[in-house]
């Protein structure tokens, strides 16, 4: 009798809404699934692109793999890449031309999609330290640095691409102006992105309400981009040193994030293109549930977001990138193709993939590994 008041007890509890320890994966399992994905990407892209922001999105979620698993291949597979790149990001050596609005020629030195690169080639330095693999990436950024202008991030997707760039360049240089001009660039972006009312960013300036609504009249956020703004946050903090002066602001930031974010997940896991529209353009979408579940566990692993509030939400969010966004052959599927927005009636199915959907799946499944150890 006694037995099966525990397993009524027991029953009762997961079905409260914390996830028992039968639902969680095994750490074991999730580092499986790691390989078998990140192998799946390598083996069937064996030729490198340009360092331009999707195939950088994907080196960030690659070298993060190398450090949890120490598997040689993944770093040589990243390393390969930045030869491919000299190094660099956009190759302009013009300065009078170097430009940072949209564009992907090579004057675009300062626009932060070509920037992003610079994380994986600190990171490559870490591990087998040369002073030619972040050359390029202290000359780009300490002349940004030295201009008197401080609107560079003007979109959110921007803040992952950079902001991390700038904790990990103080790591390896000690310059504190990277510190000064990391908050300053960040205060422009808020000023023209964040609503502080719903606790999330608006993609850019054009999304902004009431300028911008959704198909059912409600504020527009892009689950992706709001993802993007939420892992910066989480790799800002991670590198951010305890003492520096913004360091409660970042915090505080992140908080509120997370807790707007958790608010509006689906039923089965994953958050809809729209936030708060789920109507917009309905089912499933990777890339911003994978950046959110990376961004919520690092929060727990770190102890900033309580682990009885955040669980229930990431081991959801776990299910379904692993039992539905995960495809057979180790592809990652539902992530909603390069753009912008939230699209009404663009067609996001198993068969939609892409390197930095595959780059944010690295990322949160790392971290679950850590959450699961």
């Amino acid at each position: 009798m006694k037995k099966i008041i525990f397993a009524l007890l027991a029953l009762t509890f997961c079905l409260g809404g914390t996830p028992c320890l039968a639902q969680r994966p095994k750490a074991k399992n999730v580092v499986k699934i790691i390989d078998k994905v990140n192998r799946h990407w390598q083996e069937t892209h064996p030729k490198h692109g340009r360092a331009f922001w999707d195939n950088a999105a994907y080196h960030t979620g690659n070298m993060e793999a190398f450090f949890l698993t120490g598997n040689r291949d993944y770093y040589n597979y990243s390393e390969a890449w930045a030869k491919h790149n000299e190094w660099k990001g956009a190759k302009s050596d013009d300065k009078s031309k170097w430009k940072y609005s949209y564009g992907e020629s090579d004057e675009y030195v300062l626009f932060g999609d070509y920037q992003i690169c610079f994380q994986t080639y600190v990171d490559l330095y870490n591990v087998e330290p040369a002073d030619y693999k972040v050359a390029r990436a202290r000359e780009v950024m300490e002349y940004q640095m030295s201009t008197d202008k401080n609107d560079y991030w003007w979109w959110a997707d921007g803040l992952y691409m950079v902001m991390p760039v700038m904790t990990k360049m103080y790591k390896l240089t000690n310059n504190p102006l990277y510190l000064e001009k990391l908050h300053e660039y960040w205060e422009y972006a808020n000023s023209i992105m964040y609503d502080a009312e719903e606790g999330l960013y608006y993609r850019d300036g054009k999304y902004v309400y009431p300028k911008h609504k959704s198909l059912n009249g409600k504020k527009d956020f892009w689950a992706r981009g709001d993802g993007w703004v939420l892992a910066a946050l989480a790799k800002v903090l991670k590198d951010l040193p305890e003492t520096d002066r913004y360091r409660q602001e970042y915090i505080d930031r992140f908080q509120t994030m997370a807790k707007a974010v958790a608010a509006c997940q689906q039923p089965k896991g994953y958050w809809t293109r729209s936030m708060l529209d789920p109507e917009h353009a309905p089912g499933p979408e990777t890339s911003g549930t994978a950046f959110f579940t990376y961004g919520l566990l690092w929060g727990m692993n770190n102890g900033l977001l309580d682990k009885a509030t955040y669980e229930p939400v990431v081991m959801k969010a776990w299910k379904y990138l692993s039992t539905v966004a995960l495809q057979p052959d180790g592809s990652v599927g539902y992530v909603q193709p390069i753009g912008e927005k939230a699209i009404p009636g663009q067609v996001v199915d198993a068969k939609s993939t892409s390197n930095f959907g595959v780059g944010a799946f690295l990322l949160a499944a790392c971290e679950m590994v850590r959450y699961l150890m």
